[in-house]
């Protein structure tokens, strides 16, 4: 699956899905354009893909800053030359509480980063990609946006605009060569995920190993998802392998909730 070649945009990119799917993206070939707006952990992204010689550039990016993405979308062409590939993984979780405990300031952030994040991101590349007429846009969704997902209405919320957005923007640029796509990912192990359980626990009253188990219980496989799983999905569909999929919305979840 090379992607030599190719310049991939990863939002998000200093942590967990969005560090697995820069990685594996270079590990293919792609020079990766790490936008994320914590300092820290892009400076540790970037000492690891240059130590690997992966072609990488970092941008601090905050996806509801349409003036950040301007200036991500300018150093990379003055950098690479080019934008091929953009993944939508920039995201919060959001509170975990029943609907009517949920501030207006805390729904409203959820859905500027979650919602309007992709569409800026998204439209700050579309002209580059459009010029070219080729590329692929990679959304990260969740299967919070497919599903009833209690205590945490805004994120649920936000995944499903993004998978409504998803199947529109392809309708929209199929013309142009674009392919539009998301992934939604099931339960991921990590730290992040670990922290949702313990919002859970506090919300519910039942222990974090009780959360977990049963998470862990509404899978067929029995477990939590590596964040390298959704990568690889990820990676697949920026290749020519998928060269025929858009308007799709992947599961990578172990079968959660089947």
């Amino acid at each position: 699956m090379s992607l030599t070649v190719q310049v991939a945009v990863v939002t998000g990119a200093g942590r967990g899905i969005g560090l697995a799917c820069a990685r594996a993206l270079a590990r293919d070939g792609a020079a990766v354009v790490v936008a994320t707006p914590e300092d820290d952990e892009r400076a540790e992204v970037l000492a690891e893909f240059e130590a690997a010689g992966h072609q990488v550039l970092g941008t601090s990016t905050d996806v509801t800053s349409e003036d950040d993405l301007t200036q991500m979308v300018q150093a990379t062409l003055d950098r690479f030359g080019r934008i091929d590939i953009l993944v939508n993984n920039a995201g919060v979780i959001g509170p975990t509480a029943a609907l009517q405990d949920v501030a207006r300031h805390e729904w409203e952030a959820v859905m500027d980063v979650n919602v309007t994040g992709v569409y800026l991101a998204s439209r700050a590349v579309l002209p580059t990609l459009l010029d070219r007429r080729s590329g692929r846009i990679i959304n990260i969704a969740s299967a919070a946006g497919q599903i009833g997902f209690p205590f945490r209405s805004p994120y649920a919320a936000s995944k499903w605009a993004v998978i409504g957005l998803t199947k529109t923007l392809a309708i929209e640029v199929a013309g142009d060569g674009i392919l539009v796509n998301a992934v939604c990912p099931g339960p991921i192990d990590g730290p992040r995920m670990d922290a949702i359980i313990e919002a859970k626990a506090r919300t519910t009253g039942q222990t974090a190993a009780e959360v977990r188990e049963q998470l862990e219980g509404e899978t067929l496989l029995g477990r939590l998802i590596p964040a390298e799983h959704i990568a690889e999905m990820v990676a697949f569909l920026a290749s020519d392998r998928a060269a025929s999929i858009t308007g799709q919305t992947l599961d990578v979840n172990a079968g959660y909730r089947v």
